[in-house]
């Protein structure tokens, strides 16, 4: 049973989205927040988060930033309608998805398996697929990214789809519809993110410098093509 925490100041907001998902078969936990949220995660493990942006304190952006810092949880931002540039922020310190208020719970349930089918893999042999370019191994079964000193290197649900449509293509050139198609990996919801968002933030954990991309490489007018030899 996959582990759901709400995070949001309105009791209604939560209530309603407790009882709807505990009726869909998840395990749902309630914060109004960040510092219950807190206490949630330390007592156990929590799948995806439901965050309002706009939480009381320490608010759903601050949250999503320090999140990432240590953690790959899946994290939907809940959001007001006026709040398109809080959206993008919060999509570039790593959240996978948004949802806009005021919202039909089933949109959020839909939403809600997509992520986790993408974020929640079955456990698989030790080994697997691995896929290596200049020095840094992507294990595609274990979902995880090491760098050429063997540290783990901490990329969201999103980044690594993308990172994994990348190096299982090298030099194709891949259009920002290809990379939707490849990243959503058939989910039917449609996600709003940006690709070049996604791009920038990519670049900042593989590229020896972002801002003169040497692996990434923007194809002007058609897309973006992984250069690097991969084996």
């Amino acid at each position: 049973m996959h582990t759901i925490a709400v995070v949001d100041d309105d009791p209604i907001t939560r209530e309603t989205l407790k009882a709807y998902l505990e009726g869909e078969g998840y395990r749902v936990m309630l914060a109004r927040d960040g510092d219950q949220l807190s206490a949630l995660l330390a007592r156990g493990r929590v799948d995806l988060l439901l965050l309002d942006i706009r939480l009381p304190g320490k608010d759903g952006l601050a949250v999503t930033r320090e999140l990432r810092a240590t953690s790959n949880i899946g994290i939907i931002l809940i959001t007001g309608r006026s709040d398109r540039l809080d959206r993008l922020i919060g999509l570039e310190l790593g959240a996978d998805d948004y949802i806009t208020k005021p919202f039909e719970p089933r949109e959020i349930l839909a939403r809600t398996r997509s992520l986790l089918r993408r974020i929640v893999r079955p456990t698989r042999p030790a080994g697997g697929r691995v896929k290596r370019f200049d020095g840094w191994e992507l294990h595609l079964d274990k979902r995880r990214l090491r760098d050429p000193h063997g540290e783990d290197a901490r990329l969201t649900s999103a980044e690594f789809e993308l990172l994994a449509a990348f190096v299982e293509n090298p030099g194709r050139v891949l259009s920002r519809d290809d990379l939707l198609d490849l990243t959503l990996r058939g989910d039917s919801v449609p996600y709003d993110r940006s690709i070049d968002r996604l791009v920038r933030r990519l670049r900042r954990v593989v590229e020896p410098d972002p801002a003169d991309p040497s692996r990434i490489v923007t194809v002007h007018g058609m897309g973006y093509m992984f250069q690097a030899a991969v084996d």
